[in-house]
């Protein structure tokens, strides 16, 4: 049996379908390895142990606290140092910001007295706060920006300090400066990066309320709260600089494949937060020059000095 010839279509065939446009998804951002901020925790606490060894209680005092225990690393008398720390000559050897020695050419005292602290309880609150509010930054943004954000903050609360300074009777020490910077870049990213956050005004009255709080304890006796507000200026204009995001619906165009056509390609950052990057540059290098010109022509009166703590 021969076979049967193939039916013909009843509609003729059109032309075949358009192939589908590819698909893809940009990758999931992955975070850094937060390790800058570890490292200077640790490297506070190897300072401290330093201070506390050089400072050598025992050989100037027989009420040293818990001389027992740690022997020649024991604390100051409670009538010397609240904060169960070293005395004020050692802090002073070691690096302690003072407007007299800063004017008289020992400018590595602007940058040295944020590694120094008046105490254990200052040691801790500072280091509980930096790991609180650092590792998250530095999973965001990477070491590189946290760790020029962390140095330059604590530079500007040091020029703070020492413009503030008008009778020459601080020996300032402390993260503080530093540590407040860093809240002061969360609320200018949190300003520039607008467009990508959900939860807007919470997220910001929420980060205002926790500023306000911690500058209200540097209105304590004996804190230096002008390295506070210098450090958070510093930070917040820094902030605007350095930590920039791209904006809502970016894809970068590495991760987008050959042959795919975007209708509503969106430019990596708007133009807001160029005008703020570099307003807020303009700022923070006049700011800065005008401080230490300042700090270098003004002359400090001599007083016996008294301890403050940032």
């Amino acid at each position: 049996m021969g076979k049967r010839p193939p039916i013909p279509p009843d509609i003729e065939r059109g032309p075949p379908p358009p192939p589908a446009r590819p698909q893809f998804r940009p990758p999931i951002p992955v975070p850094w390895v937060a390790w800058l901020v570890p490292l200077i925790l640790a490297a506070n606490f190897i300072t401290f142990a330093t201070t506390m060894y050089l400072n050598d209680c025992p050989a100037r005092s027989d009420e040293c606290i818990l001389f027992d225990v740690l022997g020649r690393l024991s604390f100051q008398p409670i009538k010397e140092n609240m904060l169960l720390g070293p005395s004020i000559p050692t802090l002073r050897k070691l690096g302690a910001l003072e407007r007299r020695l800063v004017e008289e050419g020992e400018k590595w005292r602007l940058i040295s007295c944020i590694w120094l602290h008046g105490g254990f309880l200052h040691l801790l609150a500072n280091m509980i706060s930096l790991m609180c509010i650092g590792m998250r930054l530095e999973q965001e943004f990477g070491f590189l920006r946290i760790g020029a954000l962390y140095v330059i903050c604590g530079l500007g609360g040091s020029l703070m300090s020492c413009l503030t300074d008008s009778q020459g009777e601080r020996v300032s020490v402390g993260a503080s400066g530093a540590l407040f910077g860093l809240l002061g870049a969360m609320l200018s990213e949190l300003i520039t990066n607008w467009t990508i956050y959900e939860n807007k005004c919470t997220a910001l009255m929420t980060l205002i309320l926790i500023i306000v709080l911690n500058l209200s304890v540097g209105f304590l006796p004996r804190v230096d709260n002008s390295a506070h507000f210098g450090g958070f200026l510093a930070g917040f204009f820094l902030g605007f600089v350095l930590l920039l995001r791209p904006q809502y619906g970016y894809v970068n165009p590495k991760y987008i494949p050959a042959g795919y056509d975007m209708k509503h390609k969106k430019s990596k950052h708007k133009c807001y937060q160029h005008i703020l990057r570099f307003t807020s540059l303009a700022i923070l290098l006049a700011g800065f020059i005008a401080a230490y010109s300042k700090l270098l022509r003004e002359h400090t009166i001599q007083s016996t000095p008294i301890r403050d703590f940032n």
